[in-house]
């Protein structure tokens, strides 16, 4: 493998970026067949929008994220763990799409090495020797975190197949029963006012027949008081 100097927390050693098993650029820290074997590994990702995965090879590890029809892979000392080196990989992704985005898809092998590969090369250097680069990765680690909690949350939702049918029935069974309350509400409104006014008609009905009684006693029905 590779036989590399580093500190006592482990360093990423080699990095590269990637259309399938096409490397489009690449940089190496050490010597060795890093190359070789990552080659053999890219020829092992699924061709999907999200895969991330790590596979040990001796003391160090090789992790790989894909995203965008690209996939971005490094090598790291084992003792180096996993937050920092997806991190890493995280990073040089936005790098890497905001300047190739349009035309990486087309792209031959190694047409971005000359002007991307001192970018994986400063950008190893930055998560190897700066201590903000563990802040960053602790953050970013946490949001990840967050979001493999979410998305497998939702999984396990949607693996419970009936219940989630039972609630949608029940749901709909509600809006009906709601639809239903509302219309009853609306004609119950309707009726009470009806009758409202109708005890209103009654009432001045009477009020006038009363003091048409009473005019009627004091004058004669001819109104000749």
């Amino acid at each position: 493998m590779a036989t590399p100097s580093s500190p006592s927390r482990g360093s990423i050693l080699y990095a590269l970026v990637a259309r399938g098993a096409v490397i489009l650029t690449e940089h190496s820290g050490v010597s060795g067949n890093s190359s070789v074997v990552a080659v053999g590994l890219l020829q092992k990702v699924p061709q999907d929008d999200s895969f991330r995965a790590s596979w040990v090879a001796g003391q160090h590890i090789f992790h790989i994220l894909s995203g965008g029809g690209l996939t971005y892979l490094c090598m790291a000392d084992e003792s180096l763990g996993k937050r920092l080196p997806f991190t890493f990989l995280a990073d040089i992704q936005q790098h890497f799409e905001g300047r190739y985005a349009a035309v990486a898809g087309g792209a031959v092998a190694y047409e971005m090495n000359t002007e991307f590969a001192p970018t994986l090369r400063d950008r190893m250097h930055f998560f190897n020797t700066d201590p903000r680069a563990d802040t960053l990765s602790r953050v970013r680690g946490e949001v990840v975190e967050l979001k493999n909690v979410m998305v497998d949350n939702i999984e396990k939702v949607l693996g419970r197949g009936e219940r989630l049918e039972l609630l949608v029935e029940k749901t709909d069974t509600m809006g009906s029963q709601a639809f239903a309350f509302k219309r009853q509400a609306r004609a119950l409104r309707q009726q009470m006012w009806w009758q409202s006014a109708r005890m209103s008609v009654i009432i001045a009905a009477l009020v006038l027949l009363g003091a048409y009684a009473i005019v009627c006693a004091v004058c004669n029905w001819r109104f000749q008081c």
